[in-house]
């Protein structure tokens, strides 16, 4: 027996194939990959959504990005008042945060979608 042959045989010996990886490291990596390439699609998907909130009777409007960038803020002249700038700030403020809790919780959604409800930190 040569020695390519004496290897192959120890592949088969310990679970392998001659060919290449065995049958369920195979699997286990096709499905990584299958994983990968779902998770690569929610991605895209939440970069495409927005989430908007509305404060003060819809007197100011953030809208954020799935991506968690603020893309815009529409703000009633009727709510600027020079004399009461606190008010416009603090509108302002919640208008945002709100926002931004909408698009993260549409990315949970999505991506609770690819990974089955499991919680994987970091993934966006």
């Amino acid at each position: 027996m040569g020695r390519r042959e004496m290897r192959a045989a120890a592949r088969q010996a310990k679970g392998g194939s001659a060919g290449g990886p065995s049958g369920g490291a195979g699997d286990l990596l096709r499905q990584a990959q299958a994983l990968q390439e779902r998770m690569q699609q929610a991605q895209d998907e939440v970069a495409q959504l927005t989430a908007e909130a509305s404060v003060g009777g819809g007197m100011v409007t953030a809208v954020v990005s799935g991506e968690l960038q603020l893309r815009s803020i529409r703000i009633d002249p009727q709510v600027v008042d020079p004399a009461d700038v606190e008010m416009l700030q603090d509108l302002v403020l919640a208008a945002v945060n709100e926002a931004l809790a909408r698009a993260q919780k549409l990315q949970q959604e999505v991506m609770a979608g690819v990974t089955g409800g499991l919680s994987l930190p970091g993934l966006l």
